[in-house]
């Protein structure tokens, strides 16, 4: 009896072994999706799956899901680093009614998200949820046409960095990048990116502190960039950018106060907004270098700005 038993034993403990084996072998470092593929495939390059959500569970951490073709590969939950890739392809996710990407992964996971066009359907929340990370990249994206939440949202509770370079933050009914950390810092970088069309450009609130370079921040319909902090800090550092022709302000630090909300310009050309070029609000702080161009707005200059430096 006893050596019946031990050999049940040994029986099971080699299916567990099989078992994890298997699911080993399974989770690639590189995985496939396809127009025409099938989330049954094992994502290979010779059998796709079908959407970014069937590759991701046969996706190793740190791995990479590539598109081999045009096609609609479907909202995702990312819970892992992990690299979605649609460089080279026209690459979709068509996010009605939902999220386009949430990503709540550890907080020392790295995400990027590359090449890809998310579009909200005119009634999608937000095209990318970021709760949990250490840092989220967005390279060469468009999204657009998210009615309820924005083009990208940060509303953590750690730290995280977010860089966001070549990409298209357009009409969206909310911001183009919402930035909220309640027991965090947000460290961002904003590159070569155009956000228009939103409520606000780029919105930094609590907990967020960063910078945007040669970027263009128009057409929006209040403000191009708000920094507005109301128990912490929020601060957007602002060079070498384009900001015109917004519905509200230029740019706009501050607004019930109970935070300190900063906004730095440097080398911009702030023209045609309804509002003030520069508006400085409660608990608002807005650092100009002198060596930007405030012209054609409701009212010009920077009054009440603070000089940070020499122009150059």
């Amino acid at each position: 009896m006893n050596m019946f038993r031990f050999t049940i034993k040994v029986f099971t403990i080699a299916i567990f072994m099989f078992a994890f084996a298997s699911l080993a072998q399974a989770q690639a470092s590189r995985t496939w999706v396809s127009g025409v593929g099938d989330d049954a495939n094992p994502c290979s390059r010779t059998a796709p799956c079908k959407t970014w959500a069937g590759a991701i569970s046969k996706t190793a951490a740190c791995g990479e899901i590539d598109a081999l073709d045009p096609g609609g590969f479907g909202a995702v939950t990312i819970t892992k680093s992990i690299t979605l890739d649609g460089t080279g392809t026209f690459a979709s996710i068509l996010a009605s009614l939902v999220n386009g990407i949430i990503i709540n992964a550890a907080a020392t996971d790295v995400v990027t998200i590359r090449g890809l066009s998310i579009n909200g359907f005119c009634n999608g929340i937000n095209g990318i949820n970021v709760l949990q990370a250490k840092t989220v990249n967005v390279e060469d994206c468009v999204i657009f046409r998210f009615s309820t939440g924005n083009g990208i949202t940060v509303n953590e509770t750690n730290d995280l960095n977010l860089h966001v370079r070549n990409s298209v933050i357009r009409d969206n009914t909310n911001d183009g990048i919402n930035l909220f950390s309640s027991g965090g810092l947000v460290k961002y970088t904003i590159d070569n990116c155009r956000l228009s069309g939103n409520a606000n450009g780029i919105h930094a609130r609590n907990g967020s502190q960063g910078t945007i370079d040669r970027s263009v921040m128009s057409g929006n319909t209040t403000n191009g960039v708000f920094a507005d902090a109301t128990g912490s800090v929020g601060i957007a550092r602002v060079w070498n950018s384009q900001i015109s022709q917004n519905g509200g302000n230029g740019v706009r630090a501050g607004n019930a106060g109970g935070g300190t909300s900063v906004v730095q310009i440097a080398q911009c050309q702030i023209n045609n907004n309804t509002g003030n070029g520069a508006l400085v609000g409660t608990g608002g702080i807005v650092e100009t270098f002198g060596n930007n161009s405030v012209l054609g707005n409701g009212t010009n200059g920077c009054p009440s700005c603070t000089p940070s430096g020499p122009g150059s």
